[in-house]
């Protein structure tokens, strides 16, 4: 039997659910490693004293972003139906998120980690979505980023596909803090202890869903229109293909406009 993408673990006597991307080094969210984090997420519901659900990469790297080869135009319908849905049902639980970001986190990797509620990227981290450098876009963080950093830091990342340290992610509002290189495990467990721990378990959950309000919105009625975009306009172009076609094959792209 295959070695399942994700390892999971229940810590602070349940109060915490652990999942951790577990295809080093790269962590690659394939639609495999997406069905076995929704599938985890299932069995959660049932959880009435789950207070939080922290992601990590296993291994240097929280995540290089989502498979490209499930990003062309054949596999791009199933690719994005599973992966918006895995955010879908992350928010149906209505529990507080984390994430520990170590190196590289790109692409769908900064999309899991930014839909966190909490944000800790050891230095040296680097985050980035650079899904335009292969001409095609973020629909989730074209939603999520917005609400998260405001118009002009998104527009700055989803335009340019250009990565930010850990420092310049915390001054934009990415991330909540910084940790030294190494500490980011101790930061998560003191602010579990100090802000989670003490906390009704359904309070933190109406909490959750209040302050999410204007993002609820957006994947209701945003992500759908830019879902159709994606799929009916976007991947018509040439250049959204010979973007994904060029890097597959390690070429360089030439683009038609």
């Amino acid at each position: 039997m295959a070695e399942s993408p994700i390892a999971t673990r229940t810590e602070h006597d349940g109060a915490v659910e652990r999942i951790v991307l577990n295809r080093p080094k790269a962590n690659v969210l394939d639609a495999a490693m997406m069905g076995a984090i929704r599938e985890h997420i299932g069995t959660l519901a049932d959880r009435p004293g789950l207070r939080l659900i922290v992601f990590e990469g296993e291994g240097p790297h929280f995540c290089f972003g989502a498979s490209v080869e499930e990003h062309t135009k054949e596999q791009a319908p199933a690719m994005l139906a599973g992966f918006h849905a895995m955010f879908r049902e992350i928010e149906a639980l209505s529990v507080p998120t984390a994430a520990v970001i170590r190196g590289q986190c790109l692409g769908g990797g900064l999309e899991l980690a930014a839909f966190c509620s909490y944000l800790i990227a050891e230095e040296g981290a680097q985050l980035g979505q650079p899904e335009i450098k292969l001409a095609v876009i973020a629909p989730m963080a074209s939603v999520l980023l917005p609400c998260r950093v405001g118009e002009g830091p998104a527009q700055d990342l989803l335009l340019s596909g250009r990565s930010v340290d850990a420092e310049e992610a915390f001054g934009m509002g990415l991330v909540n803090v910084v940790a030294e290189s190494g500490t980011g495990e101790q930061v998560l467990q003191t602010w579990i202890e100090t802000e989670i721990l003490p906390k009704s378990p359904s309070s933190l959950r109406f909490a959750y869903r209040t302050a999410r309000l204007a993002l609820q919105r957006r994947l209701a009625q945003d992500l759908p229109v830019i879902e159709r975009i994606y799929l009916d306009e976007l991947m018509e172009t040439h250049d959204a293909n010979e973007g994904i076609g060029s890097f597959l094959e390690r070429r360089k792209p030439e683009w038609e406009h």
